[in-house]
């Protein structure tokens, strides 16, 4: 905005928390540049159809930047299917270092300047990974993908493993997300901000932003951290969700985030300590 570019907002849903892409025509025309776009809120945990929104974005001549940091270690990301010029994700999130990871199409990365020192190559990759890489955090990355890639079994391509363990990963976590928000509607005074329709589980991860009557956010937190349970509470750099949901000068919101790695039994611990609350 700074130079002089105007920034116009998608708004979303407060009732389900997500994105009204009917409304993206409306933002769009011959003079939009880019839509930036995230794949699944780290907020409130929506699955947002990028596809969609792509073809839309697309239509009118933009490019397109989808954000899929919190979507990585729910959901299978095929840059292809979606057709995204750019994609942005984080290691951190799928186990491995805070490594930043950039996907473009290659036209794209060799016709935009890059600013970088003399001796790095003029072509891409290179012209985008200036100085000397961190080895040691690529090779976490690698062991990280790895990792993944044997939930899926021992047959196939590593990418064929990927699409198998990703298929198993929704399907589980899946299963947390049923038992939470079925527990959570029998907790007394807990409010779950998104999907809670149980028929919608796929377009959602198991990443869960909650309120309890009479507990700030951060009292909430504190109580489940004594209790062995350790969530995150205020806005976790979503500051526009919770300014959209008139949240954040109350202290936004508990989110509690489920994985491949927990269990049925310890979404049930941590429904039994909201209600303890009470």
């Amino acid at each position: 905005e700074d130079r002089g570019v105007t920034v116009r907002w998608l708004d979303f849903d407060p009732a389900d928390c997500t994105l009204r892409l009917e409304t993206l025509p409306e933002l769009l025309n011959e003079k939009t540049r880019l839509l930036s776009i995230t794949y699944a809120s780290n907020a409130v945990g929506s699955i947002s159809d990028v596809r969609r929104a792509a073809e839309l974005a697309h239509k009118a001549g933009a490019l397109v930047l989808v954000d899929s940091v919190h979507f990585a270690p729910h959901g299978l990301i095929d840059v292809q299917a979606i057709d995204c010029d750019f994609l942005i994700s984080s290691a951190y999130k799928y186990f491995g270092p805070h490594t930043g990871i950039l996907y473009g199409k290659y036209e794209l990365l060799d016709g935009l300047m890059a600013y970088k020192v003399r001796p790095a190559s003029s072509k891409p990759a290179g012209k985008w990974e200036t100085g000397t890489q961190s080895f040691e955090s690529l090779a976490g990355v690698t062991a990280a993908v790895n990792y993944l890639a044997t939930l899926g079994g021992e047959a196939g391509s590593r990418r064929e493993r990927l699409v198998q363990a990703m298929a198993r990963t929704k399907t589980y976590e899946m299963s947390l997300s049923l038992r939470f928000l079925r527990g959570a509607a029998q907790v007394p005074g807990l409010h779950v901000y998104g999907i809670t329709d149980v028929e919608r589980l796929d377009e959602r991860t198991p990443t869960f932003a909650v309120s309890l009557d009479g507990f700030s956010p951060e009292a909430v937190a504190e109580r489940l951290g004594e209790l062995g349970i350790f969530v995150w509470h205020g806005h976790y750099y979503a500051v526009a969700v919770m300014e959209r949901l008139g949240l954040l000068d109350k202290g936004g919101l508990v989110r509690i985030g489920f994985n491949h790695y927990n269990t049925v039994d310890e979404v049930d611990q941590v429904l039994a300590a909201l209600a303890s609350l009470r």
